[in-house]
C-alpha cells in the first residue's frame, strides 16, 4: 500500500466503523462510514488515497487532495503551532510543516510553495517548504513541443518560474507571456528546450512564434526587463558580459546575431536594443 498516494484496493468487508480494503498482500486498511456510498459492496475495487489520521494510523478516503506524494501544490496556512505549520490540503487532517522543513516562519491564511515527501525514519507524510532541491534534473522522459501541464510560481528577471509535469523546474520567458498568469494556478504549455542543468525553457504556445534559440530568448528576455537596452557589443570585455547576462563572449555573440536576423534587437555603437 502506498502512502500519500491513489491505491486501488478491494473491498474486504464492511463493519460497523467502515469498509476494510485490501491489496494482493493480504495488507488492509480502513475506510471509515463517513465515506462509504450504498453502491460500495464486498469483492468492488475502489480508488482511494492513502494518509495518516490524527492518531497516525493508516487510513483512507475518497476525497482528493490538493497535494500527493513527490509532488508541488501551493497551499494555505490554517494554523501555525509550536509544532509548526498545519496547511489545508484538502483533508480532513491538515498537513504539517515542522519549523526544521520551513526556510522562513510561515504565516497563517498565506499560501506557500509546498513539497510533500515521505519521512524515510518514521513513515509519515511531511511536507516541505524548502523546494529547491526537490526538482527533476532527469528529464529522459521529457518529449519536446509535446503539451505538459505547469504550475505557475513566482516572476523573477527573466520571466515566470513553473513546474512542469509535478517534478521540473521550468522558465517562461517575458517575450511569451501573453496573459495574465497568477501564482498557483494550473496552464498547459510546451517544452521547447532542455537545458544542461535540468531546467526546462517552456512555452505557453508553440504556434507562430519566431524560431530563435533558447540563449537568444534569454538574453531578449533580459533586454526587456532593462528597458529594451543593454549596454554590451561584441566588442565588450568577455568579463563583462559574463558580469551581466551570464553568458561567455561567444553564446553572446550568436545570440545577438540571431536576435538581429530576427529583427528584433538593432546594433549600435556602445549597445544592444530592441527594436
Amino acid at each position: 500500500m502506498k502512502l500519500g498516494e491513489y491505491n486501488v484496493l478491494t473491498i474486504l468487508r464492511i463493519t460497523t466503523v467502515g469498509a476494510y480494503l485490501g491489496d494482493e498482500f493480504d495488507n488492509d486498511v480502513l475506510l471509515p462510514n463517513k465515506y462509504l456510498t450504498q453502491q460500495m459492496s464486498v469483492g468492488e475495487d475502489i480508488r482511494v488515497f492513502l494518509y495518516n489520521d490524527s492518531e497516525d494510523r493508516l487510513v483512507a478516503t475518497t476525497e482528493t487532495p490538493d497535494i500527493i506524494l513527490n509532488e508541488f501544490a501551493y497551499l494555505r496556512v490554517k494554523e501555525v503551532t509550536p509544532y509548526g505549520a498545519f496547511l489545508d490540503w484538502g483533508l480532513e487532517k491538515d498537513l504539517l510543516v515542522p519549523f526544521r522543513e520551513q526556510t522562513n516562519k510561515l504565516e497563517e491564511d498565506k499560501y506557500y510553495l509546498i513539497y510533500l515527501l515521505l519521512d524515510a525514519s518514521t513513515d509519515r507524510l511531511v511536507a516541505t517548504a524548502k523546494t529547491n532541491k526537490r526538482f527533476s534534473v532527469d528529464t529522459e522522459e521529457v518529449e519536446l513541443n509535446t503539451e505538459v501541464e505547469l504550475l505557475i510560481c513566482e516572476s523573477f528577471d527573466l520571466g515566470v518560474k513553473v513546474i512542469v509535469s509535478g517534478k521540473y523546474l521550468g522558465i517562461i520567458y517575458h517575450n511569451d507571456v501573453n496573459r495574465r498568469l497568477r501564482r498557483g494556478d494550473a496552464e498547459k504549455g510546451f517544452v521547447y528546450n532542455i537545458r544542461e542543468d535540468g531546467k526546462l525553457d517552456v512555452r505557453l504556445d508553440i504556434s507562430g512564434h519566431l524560431k530563435i534559440e533558447p540563449s537568444a530568448e534569454r538574453l531578449f528576455a533580459l533586454m526587456k526587463n532593462r528597458d529594451g537596452v543593454l549596454y554590451l557589443t561584441d566588442k565588450s570585455d568577455p568579463d563583462d558580459i559574463r558580469d551581466q547576462v551570464g553568458m561567455s563572449k561567444k553564446t553572446f555573440k550568436q545570440a545577438v546575431g540571431n536576435l538581429y536576423k530576427s529583427k528584433l534587437i538593432a546594433l549600435n555603437t556602445d549597445s544592444i536594443s530592441i527594436i
